[in-house]
């Protein structure tokens, strides 16, 4: 929802960081691999007791997934295989936060493991729509809306690693967002298809 309705706010930010690095020559694919580094290592704080740092290096991670996109539309140079990329880091990294997660508290665990399951079914519902309806707007695929994009799930990981205490109603909360958030895209899809 947040990835939709307010990024006309922070697209001016992303446009001057994309700019910058542009003119030192960093191209799109290695800001998205730069991005998933960033957010794989959110994890490996994660286990080192770090939640600052985790929270820190998944938002930076995030900022900088934003950033590719524009500099590839910036050289009209958007690609399947950028897409590709994109799309599989992004998810490496919430399942990097996921498991650190679990590793730290394991008597949330199967909680986590519902996280899981309900994002793999709101990510089958988006790729597959994604890959049946012409593409509109200035993503390089069909871009499905929801409650729960990937700026409400930070939210919610962030809530989840700041505050362990609660991890459980954090948790509960996410897998409520996104289980919500697939069935408002299969609701869409069939009206679409």
């Amino acid at each position: 929802m947040l990835d939709t309705h307010a990024r006309r706010y922070i697209q001016p930010i992303i446009d001057l960081t994309a700019d910058f690095l542009d003119r030192l020559k960093i191209t799109a694919n290695q800001v998205t691999i730069a991005a998933f580094v960033m957010g794989i290592a959110s994890g490996f704080a994660i286990l080192l007791e770090q939640p600052i740092l985790a929270v820190s290096l998944l938002w930076f991670s995030g900022f900088l997934d934003a950033v590719d996109g524009s500099i590839a539309r910036k050289h009209n140079a958007a690609s399947p295989w950028g897409t590709l990329m994109d799309i599989t880091f992004d998810r490496l990294v919430e399942l990097s936060v996921i498991l650190g997660l679990a590793w730290c508290y394991p008597g949330v665990r199967f909680l986590l493991l519902l996280l899981t399951a309900g994002i793999i079914f709101s990510m089958t519902v988006f790729l597959t729509v994604g890959a049946l309806v012409e593409k509109t707007g200035i993503k390089s695929f069909y871009y499905q809306a929801g409650l729960a994009e990937r700026t409400e799930g930070f939210i919610f990981l962030s809530l989840m690693t700041l505050f362990p205490g609660r991890i459980n109603i954090f948790t509960s909360l996410f897998i409520l967002a996104v289980t919500f958030t697939a069935l408002q895209r299969l609701r869409e899809a069939k009206r679409i298809l």
